[in-house]
């Protein structure tokens, strides 16, 4: 049996798209016409402020049956805290997100780009993540120090997984420490901007299909969201995974 694979942009209330992507469409339906389009979203209002179960309990109403959500997790354990004394930020968190059910289907954790290699730290987070055990956890590092052996090998043991970021602006670890697969394509020549070619979607959509083959869960996620470059970037890769859109 072959792995899932899930497509969509990481976000989805821009005004960049308002005249294109979401002609009219109002925007209280974007979330709605964003879930026929593709098969999940990353959501990245929650890193820069909590939501309400509430608010996660709407978008779980809001959207199809198959249809998944994966959180980008709140700044607070992972930029101001450096990851010390993580388990009441795990717990709060794990709370709110539970208003997505069985919809929540990963949590990205982004380390900033000034923290270097705490293994200690990172082994501690792992931990309190224990109590989380029923979502998929992946981890988004932003300096090289961590792109390490006994880094993969606390991954591993934990079933965490490495997000692969592509952009000019940090690196990227291409490392797999478990059977889940998630990438960031934050736009490969400029961050957040640039589209990316028909060779590179060709190229990250072979990559995709090893994965399955491998019995991998990949997700991915477009995060060139100026000027509606993501959409229009899922949307060509959906295709090329013969995974066409719903709905027009």
């Amino acid at each position: 049996m072959r792995g899932l694979v899930y497509i969509g942009t990481s976000g989805w209330s821009y005004d960049d798209w308002r005249h294109d992507f979401y002609a009219g469409v109002a925007r209280k339906d974007w979330l709605r016409f964003c879930a026929r389009q593709f098969t999940s979203i990353e959501v990245n209002v929650t890193f820069y402020r909590l939501q309400d179960r509430r608010t996660f309990a709407r978008w779980r109403e809001e959207t199809p049956p198959a249809f998944r959500f994966a959180i980008k997790a709140n700044r607070y354990l992972t930029h101001v805290k450096h990851l010390a004394d993580p388990a009441n930020p795990v717990h709060q968190e794990r709370e709110r997100a539970e208003g997505l059910g069985e919809k929540l289907a990963v949590v990205l954790w982004q380390l900033p780009g000034n923290l270097r290699k705490n293994l200690g730290r990172l082994e501690c987070f792992a931990d309190a993540l224990n109590d989380w055990s029923n979502t998929r956890h992946v981890l988004e590092f932003r300096h090289p120090s961590w792109f390490a052996a006994d880094v993969a090998a606390c991954l591993r043991a934990h079933r965490l997984a490495v997000c692969w970021s592509d952009a000019p602006d940090w690196p990227r670890w291409a490392a797999i420490t478990t059977d889940l697969v998630y990438v960031r394509l934050h736009g490969h020549t400029q961050t957040y901007v640039s589209s990316y070619d028909p060779a590179s979607l060709d190229a990250w959509a072979e990559r995709i299909r090893g994965w399955l083959d491998a019995r991998r869960q990949v997700h991915v996620y477009f995060d060139n969201t100026a000027h509606g470059a993501a959409p229009r970037d899922a949307l060509r890769l959906l295709e090329r995974m013969g995974m066409a859109a719903t709905a027009g």
